[in-house]
């Protein structure tokens, strides 16, 4: 294994980790808001505490490097269905360019997934509690 192979995968699950961890964060301080949208876009807001420990707890999971291959499944489907939801379908209903950023956000998300994907084939890598664990 090179040195950059060794570093490479806890820096991606880093990167990945802060989109989750920011987000879920940014959830409890606008709660009702974001509660508000959710049901506007005609997803139940009650599902937010469940959406909250999704992305704190997910981002969590892969910083450490833990169970990196169920949270990478988990994150990466909830990135999917979520940028269909709130990004892909008002994106394709809107002109001008708020539309374009709405598809953008969307091929956003698939990117994340894409990541998610790299995740779920080769795990965590070596810097990480999987790691310790066997």
């Amino acid at each position: 294994m090179t040195e950059t192979t060794h570093y490479a995968a806890p820096v991606g699950r880093v990167f990945l980790a802060a989109i989750f961890l920011i987000a879920g964060v940014q959830k409890i301080g606008g709660y009702a808001g974001v509660q508000g949208y959710m049901d506007a876009m005609g997803v139940p807001g009650a599902l937010l505490p469940l959406v909250i420990l999704l992305e704190v707890g997910g981002g969590l999971a892969l910083l450490l490097g833990w169970r990196v291959r169920l949270w990478a499944v988990l994150l990466g489907g909830f990135s999917i269905l979520s940028g269909l939801i709130f990004h892909l379908l008002p994106g394709l209903a809107a002109e001008g360019m708020g539309g374009q950023n709405d598809i953008n956000h969307f091929l956003k998300n698939l990117a994340i997934a894409g990541g998610m994907g790299m995740l779920v084939a080769f795990g965590a890598g070596p810097l990480s509690l999987d790691r310790r664990a066997g």
